[in-house]
């Protein structure tokens, strides 16, 4: 049991810590996965961005996922599960389009904070909160090995033991700290789980990046996303 999402975050750190990484980045799964990657990012320490995934729900189902769109619009179904509930195509076509445009919404304000970091090469970290189906996981981890990291890892506080198992045919490695054959929802792992905000989002991606820059003495963005060198104006 976590006390919240920052203390799982630590807990997360501690585990990846140990390891020799190449240029980390830290990709994390908005809303809630961004508070578990700033703590990671902070204390490796490492970059933090965010890969952007949306489930898709089955009708009348929304907390159970039939799949999920990439930020690049990969669509990754689960077929048995699609198959079994019937689920006319056009009902996934439509649900698609919806997800995406709030995926499109969020880039917006997201590029907004920082720029996209650049993956090739480097050591990626995609985290979350948790994994109870692994969809959204899934299409975030196509879209981030379309840019050809040296090695693509997720690493997470909680997860059911059989999603965790799809999840890793999709990535170098899985990292969980929990996997509790009594797994039914991610926030039974926590004490304090609570939805956050674009703003407060918004505000976690910013504050990690200005300790990116300052660390790595990286310019600065410009309220319009643009990069500025030292002393430009």
């Amino acid at each position: 049991m976590f006390r919240d999402r920052e203390d799982a975050g630590r807990q997360l750190a501690e585990a990846l810590r140990q390891r020799s990484w190449r240029d980390p980045v830290v990709l994390a799964i908005p809303r809630g996965g961004l508070v578990i990657g700033a703590a990671v990012a902070r204390i490796l320490p490492a970059e933090l961005d965010v890969v952007l995934s949306r489930k898709l729900p089955a009708p009348g189902q929304p907390e159970l996922a039939i799949g999920a769109v990439s930020e690049d619009g990969e669509v990754i179904l689960n077929r048995g599960l699609v198959e079994r509930l019937e689920i006319d195509p056009d009902y996934i076509s439509r649900e698609t389009a919806r997800q995406l445009a709030e995926i499109r919404r969020r880039q917006s304000l997201y590029r907004q904070v920082r720029p996209a970091a650049k993956l090739t090469g480097r050591s990626v970290i995609v985290t979350d909160d948790g994994i109870a189906t692994g969809s959204t996981m899934i299409a975030a981890l196509h879209a981030a090995r379309l840019q050809r990291p040296a090695q693509l890892v997720v690493a997470v506080p909680v997860g059911s033991p059989d999603r965790l198992q799809e999840v890793g045919r999709h990535c170098d490695e899985v990292i969980c700290l929990l996997a509790p054959d009594d797994f039914w929802a991610v926030g039974q792992f926590y004490e304090y789980f609570p939805q956050l905000s674009d703003e407060e989002a918004m505000a976690i991606l910013a504050e990690a990046w200005r300790q990116y820059c300052d660390r790595t003495q990286s310019p600065p963005i410009s309220e319009t996303g643009e990069q500025h060198e030292p002393g430009s104006s």
